[in-house]
């Protein structure tokens, strides 16, 4: 099958990915149903917001880690699960008191924009 053809005003179709990564390390590729995004470092002693906006399915979990990102766990409250939204939010979902820990959104999005921010 032969590719379509690229019509005027251009001759090309420039590649690009969507990517996440700090300013001075290396960038991965975000996926667009699914995936984590950070690390997010918070400053300790503050809350962390997080803020979900946009027409969107699916489940978004706050994750922590300690070991870099090596591991990354969900975050919990008495036990039960916490930090987890199946719909727009914009709420403090905790406040870091260990130096260096490190905060990730996991998403699992079945359909539409899902936008966030994650900050303090």
């Amino acid at each position: 099958m032969a590719p379509p053809l690229i019509q005027a005003p251009a001759g090309f179709v420039p590649e690009f990915a969507v990517s996440f990564g700090p300013r001075s390390g290396e960038s991965r590729p975000v996926d667009v149903a699914s995936g984590a995004i950070g690390p997010f470092t918070p400053d300790p002693g503050r809350p962390i917001w997080v803020t979900l906006a946009g027409t969107w399915s699916g489940t978004v979990s706050v994750l922590r880690s300690t070991d870099g990102g090596a591991t990354r766990r969900p975050l919990t409250l008495a036990g039960g699960a916490w930090g987890i939204f199946t719909a727009n939010a914009q709420e403090a979902v905790g406040e870091e008191t260990v130096a260096g820990a490190t905060w990730w959104l996991d998403f699992q999005r079945t359909s539409g924009i899902l936008a966030y921010e994650v900050a303090q």
